[in-house]
């Protein structure tokens, strides 16, 4: 069985798709109204020089057939972007964070995707009602406190995702939304998105049938959509891309090339076996790259990298803020 469009190893140019054609050939997410008026009230309530950044998480999912039984997916889980987000926040960002659907969450990141279960953090009471186990009740304590604390201050909105087609809908309409406030927003956009798709006129539309044999698809690639980000959708905000290698012969000449194609404030680079203890700051004004690294032990002690990356990329940003206003006085 044949569908189109197969997986090959070379992307035909021609069945790259164009951005600017994608949104009419593509389904928007259900809650994209939901977001809109969401993100725009979130906005509104807002202190006028309150920062805000925009963080994306999780991996997107590629379906196959339009009522969706099969998609590709990978693994991405949301751990930068969650840690990240919890690093915002306590530096005083307002923080929309938009992720997959069931990735890890602000706070609820230690306990939702555990090996051990939610359940094996409650214990039963002499009385009988339930409670947290005592070595855990300090560390719930504190990530609850500080949820609710974000949540009745307005300083964090969860919009949520599941396919390509609904991260990309979803971050045009909220880069949209928050263009205005310029160089007060930071795109930290940590999501793993898909390389390749197959557009939803090109799809099955019901389950497809293994009796029919052997499958093959073929791909069209994901049109780059950090171009129209930032030369359209949110050209004054501050805007941080992320690229993930796993050939270190790679890794820097494709940040460099990111940065001259599109022309934004910062690249992330890592590797995928040292991701959680290394990455590299690459920008266009700097040679070489700053390095944020830290030691193993640190990582299990509970001292997350994202401590020190957003620390760092808060400081440039802020700088950011001041050079644009010093540019408008």
């Amino acid at each position: 069985m044949s569908l189109t469009p197969s997986v090959s190893s070379s992307v035909d140019l021609r069945r790259i798709i164009d951005p600017d054609t994608y949104f009419d050939n593509n389904l928007p997410p259900t809650n994209l109204q939901w977001a809109h008026d969401e993100v725009a009230r979130f906005v509104k309530s807002q202190a006028p020089d309150q920062r805000i950044v925009l963080v994306t998480s999780g991996g997107t999912t590629v379906p196959l057939e339009n009522n969706t039984v099969r998609f590709v997916d990978n693994f991405s889980a949301g751990t930068r972007g969650s840690s990240s987000a919890e690093q915002f926040l306590a530096l005083g960002y307002a923080v929309i964070f938009l992720h997959r659907e069931q990735s890890l969450q602000p706070f609820n990141r230690h306990y939702s995707h555990s090996t051990q279960g939610m359940l094996s953090y409650l214990q039963r009471a002499t009385d009988g009602s339930l409670r947290i186990k005592p070595e855990w009740e300090d560390k719930m304590g504190r990530d609850l406190d500080a949820y609710q604390k974000y949540t009745a201050q307005d300083k964090l909105l969860m919009v949520s995702f599941t396919t390509l087609s609904d991260y990309l809908f979803l971050l045009r309409e909220v880069s949209l939304l928050v263009a205005g406030l310029g160089p007060q927003v930071m795109f930290y956009l940590a999501a793993a998105v898909s390389d390749f798709f197959i557009p939803s006129h090109s799809m099955s539309e019901h389950k497809i049938q293994s009796a029919e044999g052997d499958l093959t698809l073929r791909m069209n690639q994901v049109p780059k959509f950090l171009g129209p980000l930032v030369k359209n959708w949110a050209p004054l905000c501050f805007i941080v891309s992320f690229k993930l290698e796993t050939d270190p012969q790679l890794l820097g000449s494709k940040a460099r090339h990111a940065l001259k194609k599109y022309g934004h404030q910062v690249v992330i680079a890592n590797m995928l076996n040292t991701r959680k203890w290394q990455v590299w700051l690459f920008t266009r004004e700097e040679i070489e790259p700053a390095t944020i690294q830290i030691d193993q032990s640190d990582l299990a002690a509970g001292h997350d990298i994202e401590q020190d990356l957003v620390k760092e990329l808060a400081r440039r940003h802020q700088k950011y803020i001041k050079e644009a206003q010093v540019s408008h006085a």
